[in-house]
Order: C-alpha cells, then sequence, then structure tokens
C-alpha cells in the first residue's frame, strides 16, 4: 500500500512512531513479522481549525485499512500501458483514507464524546439541505469543543450509506419521483445501507485503550457495529439537527428504519 512512499520516509515515520500498524483488535503490530496488519495510522498530525469561533489545534489521525501489495500489482497489470504510474495511480484510487479529529487528551479520556460521521460530499462540503449530515458535522464539533474532550470520526468511503456518490446523485432523482432513501439504493440493486464501522472501532479501542466512548448519533445499529467490532459504547448521545422542509420525507425514513428522533 505505501510502494510508492519512498521507503527511507517510511522507515522514519516508523521509527519515530508516526506511521504504526494495527491487527483487528487494535494492538500493535510489527510489519515485519507474520502478522498482516488490518489498518495503517499516521500521527498525531496538528491540523488548526476555527470551532465556535475559538482557534483549537485538532490532533489528526488518518487511517487506512491495509491491502496485499502482490493483489494491487495483479490488478496492475490490467492497466495496459500504465507501468509505475499506472500502479500508482490504482493504488491510490483504491484507498479510502478515514480520519480521526481529535482534541488534546483525547487518548487520555475515559469516557470521551465521540462522533462516527459518514461522508456526505452534499451535505458536509456543498451545504445540501436535502439531509442533515452538513449541521450534524458542524454541531458535534462545537459539542466536543463544549465538553473539552472528544473526536470525530470522519468515515471518508461511506457516500450514500456506502453507495459512491455517483450512485447518490441517481438516488436523488429516484427520491424526487417518489421514492425514499432507502428504496432508491435498493432499485439500484445496492443495499440500503452498505456501510462499515469495523475501522472506525479498531482504531478507537487503540486511541482509548479500550475505554468506553459516548456515542453522538441516533443511530442504534451505529453502537451495535461499534461494539460487535470491539469497541466500548456507553450511551448513545441524541444528536438531532438540521432538520428543515427539505429533508422532513428523508428524516421520517430514517426514523421509520430506527433511529432514535422524535416525531416529525
Amino acid at each position: 500500500m505505501f510502494s510508492y512512499v519512498d521507503p527511507n520516509i517510511r522507515r522514519r515515520l516508523e521509527e519515530d512512531k508516526q506511521l504504526i500498524h494495527l491487527d483487528n483488535t487494535g494492538r500493535c503490530v510489527d510489519c515485519s513479522g507474520d502478522c498482516e496488519p488490518f489498518i495503517s495510522i499516521l500521527g498525531p498530525i496538528p491540523l488548526p481549525r476555527f470551532i465556535n469561533g475559538q482557534k483549537v489545534v485538532l490532533e489528526w489521525y488518518p487511517f487506512v485499512r491495509r491491502v496485499q501489495l502482490a493483489a494491487v500489482q495483479d490488478a496492475a497489470s490490467h492497466v495496459l500501458g500504465g507501468g509505475p504510474d499506472g500502479l500508482r495511480e490504482l493504488v491510490q484510487s483504491s484507498m479510502s483514507v478515514n480520519s480521526v479529529l481529535a482534541l488534546p487528551g483525547f487518548c487520555s479520556s475515559k469516557e470521551p464524546l465521540v462522533r462516527v460521521h459518514s461522508c456526505c460530499m452534499t451535505g458536509d462540503v456543498f451545504g445540501s439541505l436535502r439531509c442533515e449530515c452538513g449541521p450534524q458535522l458542524d454541531t458535534a464539533f462545537a459539542r466536543i469543543h463544549e465538553e473539552g474532550v472528544g473526536a470525530v470520526v470522519y468515515m471518508n468511503g461511506h457516500e450514500g450509506r456506502g453507495i459512491g456518490l455517483w450512485a447518490k446523485a441517481v438516488t436523488y432523482l429516484l427520491q424526487d419521483a417518489g421514492q425514499d432513501t432507502y428504496q432508491a439504493n435498493v432499485s439500484l440493486g445496492l443495499p440500503e445501507d452498505s456501510r462499515d464501522f469495523t475501522e472506525a472501532a479498531v482504531v478507537l479501542r487503540h486511541l482509548l485503550d479500550g475505554a468506553p466512548v459516548r456515542l453522538l448519533s441516533n443511530n442504534p445499529l451505529k453502537r451495535e457495529h461499534l461494539e460487535k467490532a470491539g469497541q466500548a459504547v456507553s450511551c448513545l448521545v441524541p444528536h438531532v439537527i438540521g432538520v428543515g422542509e427539505h429533508n422532513l420525507r428523508y428524516m421520517r425514513s430514517k426514523k421509520k428504519r430506527g433511529h432514535e428522533l422524535p416525531d416529525l
């Protein structure tokens, strides 16, 4: 996976403990041993930003699921004439880089507030009102700042509950024709929800040394997924924000699927 990173830089990062590798329980493993790592994680990387009008320096931990280089090279052989550049482009396009964005002191906290947030380009970046994702993300940062400790785990590969941005755009047209957000996924032959929270659970388990989190979410299934992957969750903390005229049908569909939401 890191074949296109200079080996000397990689070794330096590993020696400085800025690049570590985890097994599927969150324990550090040596890449030179027999155990194949499950996740590689960088950091912490200082990331200054404004929250609630105040400058805060977050600790950024980008993390990726490990892949077998041999498998990538085999796939690259089908990229005709690609050579090293074709291999690099294939590896980069196959990597979904997720992130933990934590306040200082997160790793030593006992029961921090954590938001595991699925990527939503339309809501988080474009500011769309068709969902509540943008306000949820902004408010999550505000709430952990008010608490003084906590983190946002940003899952980059979760667009459209795992179907990707292009398919999500198609589902919007289907929704405008009368389907709800879940039916639209199924109409494309895709799962209602194909998100996997295993990586988030493994990294949280590593950073917190097994301590439980208070999960900022309205979705009990998210809690179940994290706990099944080994990350303890002491409670769900309601996170109802950004409800409006443009997403009422969307929010009602989520409530029917078990999200803990008020009557809308």
